[in-house]
């Protein structure tokens, strides 16, 4: 892959990330789609970050690109959940979340699956 074409990929990628994570709050600001504004912002903030991931997948495998966009996804969506709605993570949950970190640094570190 090309260093332009990565830098697109990867900027894609996160994109969807951010989109993912925003929709995901507002998810749950849906208050199990009881609420209607928050229900369609939600809808549109994942179809977008959908289509920011497959463009992200036109030149990155998809194992590595959906391991990147679910496990930061799922890191910022916990942060989230302490920082907006108060929510405590317990030691275990920490301690998984290192573990999601970790594996995403080794698998772009390590990985000749992973672009680089």
């Amino acid at each position: 892959m090309a260093v332009r074409s990565a830098l697109i990929a990867y900027a894609c990628l996160g994109l969807a990330i951010l989109f993912e994570v925003t929709g995901s709050t507002f998810l749950q600001k849906s208050q199990q789609f009881t609420k209607m504004a928050p229900t369609l912002t939600f809808i549109a903030l994942y179809g977008v970050s959908f289509w920011f991931l497959s463009q992200a997948l036109k030149s990155m495998p998809l194992g590595v690109a959906y391991a990147i966009w679910s496990g930061l996804g799922i890191v910022l969506t916990a942060a989230i959940s302490v920082v907006i709605f108060r929510q405590v993570l317990d030691t275990a949950a920490i301690i998984g979340i290192a573990m999601i970190i970790s594996g995403v640094v080794v698998m772009q570190v390590f990985s000749e699956a992973a672009t680089h």
